[in-house]
C-alpha cells in the first residue's frame, strides 16, 4: 500500500539532505543498492541547503530553524571527514 507523503519543509530539507548522505558513500542508493562517492554533488547538496537556510531566514519555526542548522552542521562535518 502506497501512503502519500505530505509535502512540508523538513521533507525537503531531508530530501536534499539523503543525496548528500547517498553522495557521500554513507548510503546505498535506493534506486540500485549501489555505494559510491561524489563529492562535487555531495558539496553540491550541502551549498544548496546553506541557500534555502539563507533565503528562509525568518520565515521558519523556531524547531525548523534549529533542524535545518543541525542538519547542516552534521553534513558538513561528515563532508569534511570523508
Amino acid at each position: 500500500m502506497n501512503e502519500k507523503i505530505e509535502a512540508s519543509f523538513s521533507v525537503l530539507i531531508m530530501s536534499v539532505a539523503s543525496s548528500a548522505i547517498m553522495a557521500m558513500g554513507l548510503a546505498p542508493n535506493p534506486q540500485n543498492g549501489e555505494v559510491s562517492k561524489d563529492k562535487n554533488m555531495a558539496r553540491f547538496n550541502i551549498d544548496l541547503l546553506v541557500v534555502l537556510q539563507q533565503k528562509t531566514k525568518g520565515n521558519l519555526t523556531g524547531d525548523e530553524a534549529k533542524f535545518l542548522e543541525n542538519l547542516i552542521s552534521d553534513l558538513q562535518m561528515k563532508f569534511v571527514s570523508m
